[in-house]
């Protein structure tokens, strides 16, 4: 290990794998990394005019001394990484939390290994089957094993030398049959071991060959006229037989498999591991992962198999995956399939991922809903550089059928959140025909105009429903107002690109991003409300037409019955002396007739 006492000796740093550690100015570890090339992994962080985050740029501001050690392989880096960021939980390194409420079934280090249930998983030599997302598939499981062997339960310490001496007792689990007693020595630790192999055969899905072990001894104990026994034996097969029938088949072509899967969404990435066994899924694990300087997906992959890899005590050297993870563990194969069974177990592992997300989000939601949105308001800050939070957005939109009854909505947005009472609709007045951009240009002047006028506080983002044109003549608007400073942006239906004043070249968004999803969202919302009102807006001129034929009702006079009764509906049920108060006798009479015929 060398100390570099200062950040100007970057470029000594050797071109080799390794790990390296940022300190303080109190000499406290604030993250740990690894790196196939340290000079140019560490010099990452320091040759840059701006960040992407300001997590990144918070890190890298208070490192003081950094410190490397250089490894053989990739490998050993990403071992080496793993072991260090346990020991020293440094701020800014990733946090892995896995479903550790989830129960699992352990076979305990012991002498006569008790079979039990815990939700703390240790390494402490036993064997944890699980973790057991399903309580009635651990109870079915315990159940079975329970009928099928007599396993002790009890605590006692089953020493050879403990049970020679005497000091123990049968107990009541003996007296019903449930135990054999090896604390007296009526059954000897080989035999209880079998049954302890078997048991472990099934909860690794491995019903066939315990099904098998079982055949064989019915067949030998009957030949040996040992019909108790043998008895004995089949209501055991019977029972694993109506287990196996129960178990649901993933996979008819894949006898084993071991998957793993990343996915993220809405700010949560999650690492799903499948194992699969006699074409069953016997275990599911999740692993949650919180980037915290947002590093490389498939870095945080590499460090969260590891992670899986050892809690689970996993011996497989062949793995599926959905990416190819940044750094490969020696003796192990990754395979990303593209078609077949071994795809449709990918999509299954995806699937729980996805599942365990969206719990994730549910109970972030019910415990603090502020902090969701402000969530996807940085991130939105983040995807757009924003110079500031976009608490209030405003979005407009355009609505027009063949060029008739032109309007345009405009919605806002208040953290994430739709404030309706402050959503507005506006007649176009000044433009002819379907003329998007003057439409445009129109209420966007109005609307801040307005604002301005008022002495209201201004949004931090407008979202402008449309493309390149759409967004330069609400841009032009904002200059001519002097409030171009206000960030605007645009976006465009059909591939869905974000395109800024002055920038050509569009913006995409990840399709799965928060940032996207928000603008659709707000784009959506400010479409149905201006469709709303355009499609009032037709009924009322249609209704309004429709009057216009009855003998003696003009324009004042439809404006006139509007203004009372509201809708062409209550019209037809007024009477006619209320019809009179406001076009007099004739007229009315010749609406209630009207009304008669048609």
């Amino acid at each position: 290990m060398e100390n570099l006492s200062s950040i100007s000796f970057l470029s000594s740093l050797p071109d080799l794998p390794g790990v390296y550690q940022f300190f303080d100015s109190t000499g406290k570890i604030i993250y740990i990394g690894k790196a196939k090339n340290l000079r140019k992994r560490v010099s990452s962080y320091f040759n840059r005019s701006q960040y992407d985050s300001a997590k990144v740029r918070a890190l890298v501001s208070r490192v003081a001394d950094l410190k490397y050690i250089v490894v053989n392989s990739e490998s050993d880096a990403l071992i080496l990484e793993n072991i260090l960021i346990k020991k020293h939980q440094p701020k800014y390194n990733i946090l892995l939390r896995d479903d550790k409420t989830y129960p699992w079934i352990v076979i305990k280090n012991e002498p006569f290994p008790r079979v039990t249930t815990t939700r703390r998983y240790e390494n402490d030599g036993s064997i944890y089957y699980g973790p057991y997302t399903s309580g009635r598939l651990l109870k079915a499981l315990l159940d079975l094993i329970r009928q099928l062997f007599p396993i002790r339960t009890c605590e006692l310490n089953l020493t050879q030398s403990n049970i020679a001496s005497g000091k123990f007792k049968a107990c009541l689990e003996y007296q019903i049959g449930n135990c054999l007693a090896p604390c007296i020595g009526n059954q000897k630790e080989n035999d209880y071991l079998s049954n302890v192999n078997a048991i472990k055969k099934i909860l690794e899905g491995d019903l066939n060959e315990v099904l098998r072990l079982i055949t064989a001894e019915m067949t030998k104990a009957a030949q040996e006229l040992k019909f108790e026994q043998a008895a004995l034996l089949k209501e055991r097969l019977r029972l694993l037989q109506n287990f196996q029938a129960k178990s649901s088949v993933i996979s008819k072509g894949i006898n084993t498999a071991d998957i793993f899967t990343i996915h993220e969404s809405e700010g949560f990435a999650v690492v799903n591991y499948l194992k699969v066994n006699s074409g069953v899924v016997v275990q599911s694990y999740n692993l949650q992962i919180k980037n915290i300087v947002d590093e490389p997906i498939d870095d945080i992959f590499s460090q969260a198999i590891l992670e899986i890899k050892e809690r689970l005590n996993l011996k497989s050297t062949t793995f599926l995956v959905n990416i190819n993870p940044a750094y490969q563990l020696s003796n192990i194969k990754y395979h990303i399939p593209r078609q077949g069974e071994k795809l449709k177990l990918l999509k299954l592992s995806l699937r729980n991922a996805e599942a365990y997300i969206k719990e994730l989000i549910k109970n972030e939601e019910r415990a603090n809903p502020q902090t969701r949105a402000l969530k996807y308001l940085e991130q939105l800050k983040k995807d757009l550089q924003l110079p500031e939070l976009p608490i209030v957005i405003e979005c407009f939109d355009n609505s027009n059928l063949q060029g008739t009854n032109p309007v345009s909505a405009c919605v806002v947005f208040k953290n994430g959140k739709p404030a309706k009472s402050e959503y507005r609709h506006f007649n176009v007045k000044t433009v002819t025909g379907p003329d998007d951009f003057a439409s445009m240009r129109e209420v966007v002047y109005r609307r801040y105009k307005r604002l301005i006028e008022e002495n209201k506080n201004l949004p931090n983002l407008i979202v402008i429903d449309g493309g390149k044109g759409q967004l330069s003549s609400a841009y032009e608007t904002l200059k001519d107002l002097h409030i171009e400073h206000i960030p605007i942006i645009g976006i465009a239906k059909r591939l869905e690109e974000i395109y800024r004043p002055g920038d050509s070249t569009p913006l995409y968004l990840d399709k799965r991003s928060m940032s996207l999803k928000l603008i659709q969202n707000i784009r959506d919302e400010a479409h149905r409300f201006g469709i709303t009102f355009h499609r009032k807006k037709r009924e009322k001129k249609n209704e309004a037409s429709i009057l216009e034929s009855v003998p003696g009702v003009g324009k004042k006079s439809v404006i006139k019955l509007y203004t009372r009764f509201k809708s062409l509906e209550n019209i037809k049920k007024a009477s006619l002396e209320e019809l009179s108060e406001e076009v007099g006798a004739k007229t009315a009479s010749n609406i209630v007739s009207f009304f008669k015929k048609i």
